[in-house]
């Protein structure tokens, strides 16, 4: 055994490479899904292609991804007697991401399907849960507000829907064009914590339901998908522009981690905090609080200067949800709601040639101990 590998064994398998990918790629400062640049896909791609670039290893004809789109369409909304019983789980002094893990598991419940494990009724699945994620997380935001869950509507693409269930009006164009591109940049990242979660589960062939709610449990700790609200209750708490700096390089000189800085992989910066940063200063100068983006350039300065630190990408999205209306607690549940595409992605690849994870533990305990009576302890 290496060195290396030895060393990286009780760092979280850092540099340990667990499995073969074909999904996504990161290379230096370039994430790839596919193949194609995260760059291409936010420009000219909808969450709707790329899901389907993402399952399927290439890019839909123009058919393809009216009937794959009219699919997910099809499955948006959740059935009355699920939502019935989700609607009654508590939302006082719940996370967020837990009420979408039991979510998840009760629309388990009411699939007759859900112990099918042929790769016809899991592609179904797939393409019900990430339909389907969006409602929840919508309708998780309309009971604990004590307002009517709002419906999808059959035309309408996955981040019109969203806002449209959210706030129960129906959205601008620049909006949902703005969340179209944040769910394509959450897609999926590599084997990030949630994704191996997702494997992990699926190698032990356990059902598709199973699987996400591991990877939702994964996505909930803030050391993953929780770092993007973090980063906007941060802001609030500085309060101004004026008190930023100061208030970093204090942070800074008590050693206290500033969020939405540094990544495992990237070392030369994240490519979709770069997109998120321009979307951020569009967002927020049309918004009532310009100054959320003028504090994060601030901030971003601030620890570039001082540690070498580049954003990820939770520290711009932060103030582009900020800015749309978004409450604070929602925007893992939201990354729930793109993330689950890459989840399943994983799923289907790990199934084409499963074997199930087992990895094994270094041996730092005692050794050779005789058991003694407990009358002679």
């Amino acid at each position: 055994m290496s060195q290396t590998y030895e060393g990286a064994l009780d760092r979280g398998l850092e540099g340990v490479v667990a499995c073969s990918t074909g999904i996504s790629s990161i290379v230096d400062a370039t994430l790839c899904y596919r193949g194609y640049t995260i760059d291409q896909l936010a420009e000219h791609s909808t969450f709707e292609e790329t899901v389907f670039l993402l399952w399927n290893d290439r890019l839909p004809t123009a058919s393809e991804l009216e009937a794959f789109s009219k699919d997910l369409k099809a499955e948006m909304k959740v059935d009355a007697a699920a939502m019935e019983v989700i609607s009654k789980l508590p939302t006082e002094n719940v996370h967020p991401m837990a009420w979408l893990r039991s979510a998840v598991s009760i629309l388990a419940h009411y699939d007759s399907t859900a112990q099918d494990d042929s790769k016809e009724a899991n592609l179904k699945k797939g393409i019900m849960l990430t339909a389907k994620l969006g409602t929840l997380v919508a309708a998780f935001q309309r009971i604990r507000t004590g307002k009517p869950v709002v419906e999808p509507k059959a035309d309408q693409s996955i981040a019109w829907n969203f806002m449209y269930m959210l706030n129960g009006e129906e959205p601008k164009a620049e909006i949902v064009k703005v969340m179209d591109t944040c769910l394509i940049l959450h897609a999926d990242h590599e084997l990030n914590c949630s994704a191996f979660a997702a494997r992990v589960t699926a190698s032990s062939l356990s059902d598709i339901y199973s699987s996400v709610v591991s990877a939702i449990g994964a996505l909930k700790g803030p050391l993953h998908g929780g770092a993007n609200e973090q980063v906007m209750l941060m802001l609030k708490d500085i309060g101004t522009e004026e008190k930023a700096g100061e208030w970093v390089k204090d942070a800074l000189a008590r050693k206290e981690k500033i969020m939405g800085f540094g990544h495992r992989v990237y070392k030369n910066g994240d490519p979709r905090a770069r997109i998120l940063r321009s979307i951020s200063k569009e967002v927020t100068e049309a918004s009532p609080e310009p100054h959320w983006f003028k504090m994060s350039v601030l901030i971003d300065d601030t620890v570039q200067n001082e540690k070498g630190l580049l954003p990820n990408v939770d520290f711009y999205s932060a103030t582009v949800y900020y800015s749309m209306g978004i409450p604070i607690d929602i925007y893992t549940p939201i990354f729930a709601m793109s993330r689950v595409s890459g989840w399943l992605a994983h799923m289907y690849e790990q199934w084409e040639n499963n074997r199930i994870y087992r990895p094994r533990g270094k041996w730092v305990g005692k050794e050779g101990l005789t058991y003694k009576p407990i009358s002679e302890r």
